[in-house]
């Protein structure tokens, strides 16, 4: 199992902006079919090194990260939506289970 993370920093933080970015990442499941399991958490803290926003999507392989990355709905819906609202993001992806 491949775990894709991914924390955001938004332009505006407000409960309203990260709802709204919570329900666009969330709107790929059952849409983005490499996706075995989704999360996604806003931060309460806020803290100077806080990012607001984080993503943690499982899948199979590489091959199923690689389709994930390239998925029509990520990359037409999704990918354009946080890239207009964020100001940052990092991501990290690793092998779980072993």
């Amino acid at each position: 199992m491949i775990i894709h993370t991914v924390c955001f920093k938004l332009k505006d933080n407000c409960p309203e902006a990260c709802e709204k970015a919570k329900e666009v990442l969330l709107s790929m499941k059952g849409r983005v079919p490499q996706i075995k399991d989704i999360e996604v958490g806003i931060d309460f803290l806020h803290s100077e090194r806080s990012y607001d926003i984080i993503l943690r999507v499982a899948v199979e392989n590489e091959k199923e990260l690689s389709d994930y990355q390239n998925d029509e709905y990520h990359c037409s819906v999704v990918k354009p939506y946080m890239h207009s609202v964020r100001t940052a993001s990092v991501a990290v992806d690793f092998v779980c289970g072993k």
